[in-house]
């Protein structure tokens, strides 16, 4: 294959997901011509459109533009969700054209330059986002690619020069191993991913082998992980930690202890200890680069957040609507942590769609503990994403062991009249699959109607 920066076409199979969307951006800004294939049209879609990248949402070669079918000088770029025998893609193998998935291509842009790498179970999206505005608000020659949509760039890409490369390191498909990062962190272990990994042990392994890709002193790890390395934490006695932490205006107030010393008064705006942990990591990571430690206050407390981590979608005197992409319980348990922290004194009904059959078997009761937290609980059917059923692992099983009174199945056209009508003044839904999407829908007429 050739270089990266002699190929001029890039073509994409799947263009609509968040990774692959940054990356489909990043070459066409950088004067690549650019094109792919998605199963719906969504936002993400629009915006590479307005960008003047062409999107087409039928699986047939002829809707390929001919530019891209000369093999020699194009490269294919899938993601692991299309499924093997989609056409396009058996099309382009077949034919003898370069694929490549998008975490081998993410690798080769990363290590090329100085770049920062953000792994773990949990976290990696607010952690790399965090990241990317540091060192982008302090002048850093940064791009950075995030898994998600950033509110402070209104996108997944940050683009302010190319000197470092901020990348979420992806555990899935152990494809964090192509990269060779400058320096990296590690949020989490947690078991996940079993369909890839045989069991939790595996995975720690995996975690560890990435780890040694950088020497210790490169290494950022939540303390407490079996990983050495400079430790982060919150209120505790690691090697950056957030100490003197309390709640002004909605906000976390925090003094930063660190080997160089102490950073006091940092303010940081997004709810919960998961994220205040994220926030000390990349605070971490930035000092370590060089980011100038007069201008990363003041760099923290203008960022303002990730669509779908802990988002506000309606904030009134009688209802709170909170949006969050937990899938994992470990996830679940920090969106419940959050909204106690913040509220108090109120009940909260939790709406959650489960996502992935495999999943929701691996983890049903920490799923269920992690649930039955909330002080009622509405359960969508399991989101099924890449998989096909499983037997006997169903919503309604999940719904058994969940050990909390107030507890239901619902269905998607119900989420409207059951936000409207319920008794609670805070509302969490949460999930990976379509439950982003219906979120809006309810979003909108609620507003519509307020």
């Amino acid at each position: 294959m050739k270089p990266l920066k002699d190929i001029q076409n890039i073509y994409f199979i799947g263009i609509g997901g968040i990774g692959m969307s940054a990356l489909a951006l990043y070459f066409h800004k950088e004067g690549k011509n650019v094109a792919g294939y998605d199963k719906t049209p969504s936002d993400v879609t629009r915006t590479l459109q307005e960008s003047g990248v062409e999107v087409h949402f039928e699986d047939k070669k002829e809707e390929v533009s001919s530019v891209f079918l000369n093999k020699e000088e194009t490269l294919v770029v899938f993601t692991p969700a299309i499924p093997k025998m989609m056409g396009e893609l058996v099309y382009f193998r077949e034919s003898g054209f370069t694929l490549k998935k998008r975490a081998e291509v993410l690798g080769m842009i990363a290590n090329q330059s100085f770049s920062l790498a953000v792994a773990g179970t949990h976290g990696k999206t607010t952690t790399s986002s965090i990241l990317g505005h540091l060192l982008a608000a302090t002048g850093a020659p940064v791009t950075a690619f995030i898994g998600g949509i950033t509110n402070n760039y209104n996108g997944n890409l940050i683009q302010k020069g190319s000197d470092v490369v901020v990348v979420e390191a992806d555990e899935f498909d152990r494809s964090f191993l192509q990269l060779t990062p400058d320096i990296l962190c590690v949020t989490s272990m947690d078991a996940d991913h079993l369909d890839i990994y045989k069991d939790e042990a595996d995975l720690v392994a995996t975690f560890q082998e990435f780890g040694a890709l950088v020497p210790e002193d490169k290494r950022f790890v939540k303390y407490g992980l079996p990983l050495a390395g400079n430790t982060v934490g919150v209120e505790d006695d690691a090697d950056y930690t957030a100490q003197r932490v309390r709640i002004k205006n909605g906000a976390y107030v925090f003094d930063l202890h660190y080997p160089g010393g102490v950073l006091e008064n940092l303010q940081f705006s997004l709810p919960g200890r998961h994220n205040l942990f994220n926030a000390v990591t990349a605070l971490g990571m930035a000092l370590l680069y060089g980011c100038p430690q007069d201008k990363l206050m003041e760099a923290l407390a203008s960022y303002s957040g990730v669509n779908r981590r802990f988002t506000y979608r309606i904030q009134r005197e009688d209802l709170v609507l909170i949006d969050d992409y937990a899938h994992h319980p470990t996830e679940i348990a920090a969106v419940h942590q959050s909204v106690r922290e913040m509220y108090p004194e109120e009940e909260v009904l939790a709406i959650f769609q489960p996502h992935l059959f495999s999943r929701t078997k691996d983890f049903m009761k920490d799923f269920a503990v992690a649930l039955s937290s909330f002080d009622e609980v509405a359960l969508l059917d399991i989101y099924p994403a890449r998989e096909e059923p499983l037997d006997g692992i169903t919503s309604e099983v999940l719904l058994d062991e969940m050990t909390l009174s107030r507890k239901r199945i619902v269905h998607k056209n119900e989420l409207v009249d059951i936000v409207k009508h319920t008794d609670h003044k805070i509302v969490v839904m949460m999930g990976a699959g379509d439950i982003g999407v219906e979120i809006l829908k309810v979003t909108k007429e609620l507003r519509s109607e307020g």
